[in-house]
């Protein structure tokens, strides 16, 4: 067979296992179909599939299939990273900023610091942090990914619960947002390339100038026109960032955070949303899955993922906690902000992909981050749907 019959199988078994899984099994309750994507992408991977018939993995996941859906993957996860940024709404939370400033800062900082705090200890073992990785890096990485919220995949699941345009989705959003600029800013350090600063430099005066620009245009461009300005302006912003030695995530971020969600249609913005996480996303999700790594043994895996689990749950939830004392919440509103802002999935699982791909963690690590945002977004629904039934009044509190 030539390669693109191969590619195209690739394909049709990365659309067909997730969804034949979560039709007929029904897992949408406990598994939305993004997760059920993600645990098929591992055990197609050369941890499962590799290991039991690697005459079958090594078949289909060939070098050139892989180097097309990867290029799939890059695209599709970029335009989602830039949705994210658009959906961003920075006036909201100004307006809330006291409010919004506390629960952010709480709800972010106790998860970094317990999970930093986690990964100080688990660096101290070989084979955890990669060979370009320094350790404040991989701490400050470990401990950050213990402290993502999902926002994409928090939108989906709060349209689930039927909570996203009430005022208590609002605010979650209004929450959700202020943490997402720290975790792109935080990774941003991280990344700075010493050796680089003149081509950062150079690209962040260059974004400041351009985005200016940008911004003048766009307000005099007609709706459609703005679309294909609006991917043009990722695509140079992803190379920019790659160029300068941050990551072409870190550009697609940038690129739709300086864009006003209002210069688009919301209804077109959700339907590309959606229509991005069914086309071509899980692409994404069997990319990932074929970064896995199982070599240090499954067993220590595991622990360490259920460690970050633990830390990242308990450290939302605490920070939450805190913060509806100080603000005087109602009680249980903490622990449903919690949880819900305790969901990983896709950003936490972007997050970490850069760090392998600048190697400042290895495949274990990053197969026991994946396996921790999984099991983080598992718990959300069942958790939270009760929590709402018992206390539906606090679904229409506005702060």
């Amino acid at each position: 067979m030539n390669t693109s019959e191969i590619f195209l199988i690739a394909m049709t078994i990365i659309f067909t296992v997730p969804y034949l899984i979560w039709r007929v099994g029904k897992t949408d309750y406990y598994a939305p179909l993004v997760v059920v994507q993600i645990i098929c992408g591992i055990l197609l991977g050369p941890g499962v599939l590799g290991a039991e018939y690697p005459e079958v993995y090594n078949f289909i996941f060939s070098k050139p299939v892989i180097g097309a859906l990867n290029g799939i993957a890059w695209w599709a996860v970029m335009i989602f990273v830039w949705i994210a940024g658009i959906e961003l709404n920075i006036q909201k939370a100004w307006e809330n900023r006291i409010e919004s400033g506390i629960t952010a800062s709480l709800a972010l900082g106790v998860p970094l610091l317990l999970g930093s705090i986690a990964a100080f200890f688990i660096v101290q073992y070989p084979g955890w942090m990669g060979a370009s990785g320094q350790t404040w890096q991989f701490i400050v990485g470990i401990g950050m990914a213990c402290a993502v919220t999902a926002l994409p995949i928090l939108i989906l699941l709060m349209e689930k619960l039927e909570i996203l345009r009430q005022p208590i989705g609002q605010r979650i959003l209004r929450y959700a947002s202020l943490d997402d600029i720290a975790i792109w800013g935080v990774l941003a350090l991280i990344l700075m390339d010493w050796e680089r600063l003149g081509h950062q430099g150079f690209f962040f005066v260059g974004y400041a100038i351009c985005a200016y620009a940008l911004r003048k245009l766009m307000v005099w461009l007609p709706q459609k026109d703005r679309w294909y300005v609006g991917l043009i302006w990722l695509a140079l912003c992803g190379f920019a960032a790659d160029w300068a030695g941050l990551h072409f995530m870190v550009g697609a971020f940038l690129s739709g955070v300086i864009l006003d969600t209002d210069w688009f249609d919301q209804e077109h913005m959700d339907l590309l949303r959606h229509h991005i996480l069914l086309a071509v996303m899980p692409v994404f999700f069997l990319s990932t899955g074929l970064k896995t790594n199982w070599q240090m043994g499954g067993t220590a895996v595991f622990i360490v993922a259920g460690v970050l689990l633990i830390v990242s749950v308990s450290g939302k939830l605490l920070g939450l906690k805190i913060a509806g004392k100080i603000l005087k919440w109602e009680p249980g509103e903490d622990s449903i902000i919690g949880w819900l802002l305790q969901t990983k999935a896709l950003i936490m699982i972007i997050f970490v992909n850069i760090l392998l791909d600048k190697n400042i963690i290895t495949n274990e690590t990053f197969t026991a981050l994946l396996l921790m945002a999984i099991g983080s977004t598992m718990l959300t629904i069942p958790v939270v749907t009760p929590k709402l039934k018992r206390l539906a009044n606090i679904i229409y509190k506005s702060n």
